[in-house]
């Protein structure tokens, strides 16, 4: 006679799970709502003399100068870069992330760690360097001065495209990553499977490849859209005093305008922006993981 063993009662897994979770909610809860709350309680505040923070009279008018429509440009102008490097980061990434993952053969992880070499590295110097290489006098001006392809240096620093391009180097490897992993646990027999029915290179990967990999190409978009919009440094070292984000005025508030209340409320809506967005992005990523 075998006995099966029998199955722990459902308030016993559901005590398990629980403490399995404990971890995870006492380190969100010490390093995200904490400082969440924080920032909320000092964007209530106001800024007394010789800039101290003053508690006691907790009002919302940071909230109302934060939502002044001046910021709309320069919102915009967060956005913009943000959107601009995500799409490159895509193209870039998934290209990268298929050959890794179909040709890598038994290099996957040695080309995966070249992928986060650059991480070794602070991204503050990462960032001088392309300031060297952009420069009037720098590498790519040197160079196409040597070949002849022009006579004076082009102006490639503090421009968008510096910005952009800065930007884009420092998050690809948010991209690839996420990217990687969808299409390695891609079954590789279907796109065979779709030639066999007829159908052209392009439309397998139009109807099989990138359907299924839908989620990698979801989760890299929010995983390199949230830093570039609270990039501050890029923008301030490769785009110059004329490129202006949210977060290089936030950035400012905090440091130099020494104005706390007033840099928590417009952090705070930032946050509140981007989480709301990122819940939205989320949707179809729960329906494709829960096959709903």
């Amino acid at each position: 006679m075998t006995v099966r063993p029998t199955q722990p009662p459902s308030i016993v897994r559901r005590t398990l799970s629980g403490i399995a979770l404990l971890p995870g909610i006492v380190w969100l809860a010490m390093f995200f709502i904490v400082p969440l709350a924080m920032m909320f309680v000092v964007s209530l505040g106001s800024r007394g003399p010789a800039d101290s923070l003053i508690l006691d009279r907790p009002s919302l008018d940071n909230y109302a100068r934060a939502l002044d429509p001046v910021f709309l440009p320069t919102f915009w102008n967060s956005i913009r870069y943000s959107v601009a490097t995500t799409l490159l980061c895509l193209v870039i990434g998934y290209p990268i992330a298929y050959w890794i993952s179909r040709h890598g053969g038994r290099n996957k992880t040695l080309l995966l760690i070249i992928v986060m070499l650059p991480f070794w590295t602070s991204y503050l110097i990462r960032t001088y360097a392309w300031m060297t290489i952009l420069s009037d006098y720098g590498v790519v001006n040197s160079i196409l001065e040597a070949l002849g392809l022009t006579s004076e240096p082009i102006i490639l620093l503090n421009t968008d495209f510096s910005v952009i391009l800065g930007m884009t180097y420092g998050f690809l490897p948010f991209a690839i990553l996420p990217l990687y992993v969808s299409i390695d646990r891609l079954d590789p027999a279907l796109v065979p499977a779709a030639r066999d029915l007829y159908a052209s290179g392009r439309a397998a990967f139009l109807h099989v490849t990138l359907p299924l990999t839908m989620p990698g190409i979801i989760a890299a978009s929010i995983l390199t859209f949230i830093p570039a919009l609270g990039d501050f440094v890029t923008p301030d070292l490769l785009g110059g005093p004329e490129s202006t984000t949210i977060a290089k005025i936030i950035q400012e508030l905090f440091l130099q305008g020494r104005d706390w209340p007033y840099g928590a409320a417009l952090g705070f809506l930032v946050m509140v922006v981007t989480l709301g967005g990122t819940l939205l992005a989320l949707g179809p990523l729960r329906r494709e993981v829960a096959g709903t």
